[in-house]
């Protein structure tokens, strides 16, 4: 990616990819907290960044928030920050590595596995043989479906040495065990097995691979971030949380779960919080509870766009119009200039018309309104004449909040719908 100093080169500069490596030191914009949190003191990710270099404190964190809130390239920073400390992070991003209409905990706990068995052969961590034929046979014995013969001897052999070689070797085991997650259906079911059974046995055994990495790294622990998590529907996260928490939060070194922003409605969520630390990454507010422009807010995404391109490139008031359209998701306001380059670029233009922007934003209004029904509409219209702090029906509001049709915003926790779903209310005659 690199800076647009032309329209073409903006379908590539608002990709809806999260910033990372060296991308960050161009693009990343530090001053959103405040104007998220109205409170430049308060920052989810930097507790997060302390709770992760305490020793014996609970280091399971959930953190929640919209759908294309910054999440990710938050995580990605955090993840630079806690490098730089000497920490050795690793991130799984869930939607690549399983199917995620099919997850349960223990496909969490296996990725867990081969994340710290990665994060000992980056930094050249001798795991003992024993320790890495265990984890073999943990997997092999009493299975119906054993792992290859051949690709286990390989592993063992390899594990004696214990040196990297050992690892590489089990690793390779893992990546057989993976593709499975996702895609063999029978296999599956026997992994998943194993672990409901000997989860204790499981954790044990992270447990002596994180202790031989934090050795090497001068006492500091390991840390896992999984991706994607927050995209689960409703009951799916609840199935791969709610009966597993003590579980899932019960690792022996930080691991950071992303968490659908609309669970927290959830009387179920009440018990999540004994098991976790939860922290929400709110949307950038750009309208305060009382309708009126937040300048503040709308000026640092200013500044977020102004790190990727040229404002000149943007027709007057064009950009205002996207940013006020957005409500302060970066995911929405990065789809629509993506989409309003390339039409404009197809017209040979330079720049960004206005009916460049309608037509992007059109297209987001439909896929947004597509996502309710004509007995939503009551319940939307009294959140914009003004109910958007006490809404007494959570689960309509969990529906919402998961179809990003409402946007939550903190410092006062309140709501708003999507302003694209407030002009089609508007088109239709159900406001003013």
């Amino acid at each position: 990616m690199k800076y647009a100093n032309h329209v073409s080169e903006m379908i590539n500069a608002f990709s809806p990819e999260p910033l990372k490596g060296e991308q960050m030191k161009a693009f990343y914009c530090n001053d959103t907290m405040e104007y998220r949190m109205s409170d430049k003191y308060d920052s989810p990710i930097e507790d997060i960044f302390e709770i992760c270099q305490e020793e014996e404190t609970q280091n399971a964190c959930l953190l929640l928030g919209h759908k294309g809130c910054g999440k990710s390239t938050e995580l990605n920073r955090l993840s630079a920050q806690l490098t730089e400390k000497g920490y050795r992070v690793k991130t799984i991003v869930c939607s690549t590595d399983l199917d995620m209409f099919n997850i349960v905990y223990s496909d969490l706990f296996i990725l867990m596995g081969e994340a710290l068995l990665e994060i000992a052969k980056e930094c050249r961590c001798a795991i003992s043989g024993d320790i890495l034929n265990e984890m073999m046979h943990f997997w092999d014995e009493g299975m119906e479906t054993t792992l290859s013969r051949k690709e286990e001897a390989m592993a063992i052999e390899g594990g004696m040495s214990a040196e990297t070689p050992g690892i590489f070797n089990v690793l390779k085991i893992f990546a057989k065990m993976k593709a499975d997650l996702k895609y063999n259906e029978e296999i599956r079911k026997e992994y998943r097995k194993k672990i409901s059974i000997r989860s204790s046995e499981w954790m044990a055994l992270l447990k002596k691979i994180a202790g031989e990495i934090t050795k090497k790294t001068e006492g500091k622990a390991p840390i896992i971030i999984f991706e994607d998590l927050d995209k689960l529907n409703p009951e799916d996260a609840w199935n791969v949380f709610y009966n597993y928490a003590a579980v899932l939060s019960g690792m022996s070194f930080p691991v950071i779960y992303t968490f659908p922003i609309g669970l927290s409605y959830d009387t179920r969520f009440a018990a999540m919080e004994g098991y976790f630390v939860t922290k929400t990454l709110p949307m950038i507010k750009i309208e305060t509870i009382a309708g009126e422009p937040f300048t503040d807010g709308i000026g640092v995404i200013r500044e977020i766009v102004q790190k990727r391109a040229d404002l000149q490139l943007f027709e007057e008031d064009v950009l205002d119009r996207l940013i006020h359209s957005s409500g302060g998701s970066l995911r929405d306001l990065f789809r629509t200039i993506h989409s309003a380059a390339k039409r404009a670029e197809r017209r040979n233009s330079g720049s960004i018309s206005m009916e460049d922007a309608g037509r992007a934003l059109e297209e987001v209004k439909t896929s947004l309104t597509r996502r309710i029904e004509k007995k939503d509409y009551d319940f939307l219209v009294r959140i914009y004449q003004g109910n958007k702090e006490l809404i007494e029906d959570k689960q309509m509001l969990l529906k919402m909040l998961q179809a990003s049709v409402v946007l939550e915003y903190n410092g006062k926790r309140w709501h708003n719908l999507h302003p694209l779903v407030t002009q089609f209310f508007k088109e239709q005659g159900l406001i003013g």
